[in-house]
């Protein structure tokens, strides 16, 4: 029997709402991760764990002009990749992972990106989120990613209350509406980031601040 999941704090009216105003004020939310292809979207957001897209935007604009595919990353070598990314957190580890996911999309995928998350999960590096943001992103696939900024987000406004990034993205699932889906994680984790910050949120300038549940909104 599958485990039941927190409750919502919010009405299914408040959370309409609440989505009605992201969609509002932001119709067509798109990350942050600068990229020229599907292949280099799944490798800049390989490259984003526990990093910045800042930081992965710098890091990648050259290697990007030089390697944007598969068969030109690989050859460009462990000690290429690594030579472009060092200014990234976990970078050797990172350079291994896109070196070999590229060495399997040859092998395996025609040297393609495939579009399924089972298929994504199989190549070095990917996990969960990372195959739900290139699903979104590169196929238009309504799946949500959550970062440390959409956890933060669905659990202070109770959307989708979780003690998991799964039970809060099976939560938000269930409970965002059909038509919001696409762009939900785009608009939760630009919320976090910008507004509903970890330390300090900005509760003044927030637009869905009538709807949210989180009982010490600051003045």
């Amino acid at each position: 029997m599958a485990k039941k999941l927190p409750r919502s704090r919010l009405s299914a009216a408040d959370i309409e709402a609440l989505f009605a105003a992201f969609a509002k004020s932001d119709p067509e939310p798109t990350g942050e991760l600068d990229y020229k292809n599907t292949f280099t979207l799944l490798v800049a957001v390989v490259l984003s764990a526990q990093a910045t897209d800042v930081g992965v935007n710098r890091a990648t604009k050259e290697l990007f002009e030089i390697a944007d595919t598969p068969e030109k990353m690989v050859a460009l070598g462990l000690e290429g990749i690594t030579r472009h990314i060092k200014s990234i957190g976990l970078y050797r580890n990172k350079a291994k992972n896109v070196l070999a996911l590229s060495e399997k999309l040859i092998a395996e995928f025609d040297s393609k990106v495939p579009n399924t998350r089972e298929a994504l999960e199989s190549l070095p590096g990917v996990g969960r989120k990372t195959a739900n943001v290139v699903l979104n992103i590169a196929f238009g696939q309504p799946t949500i990613a959550v970062d440390t900024h959409l956890f933060r987000v669905s659990n202070r406004t109770g959307i989708a209350p979780g003690k998991t990034p799964l039970e809060v993205e099976l939560g938000l699932e269930k409970r965002v509406p059909e038509r919001y889906r696409l762009h939900a994680h785009h608009w939760l984790i630009l919320h976090g980031r910008y507004i509903c910050k970890a330390r300090k949120p900005l509760c003044n300038n927030c637009i869905i601040k009538d709807w949210c549940s989180y009982k010490d909104k600051t003045a």
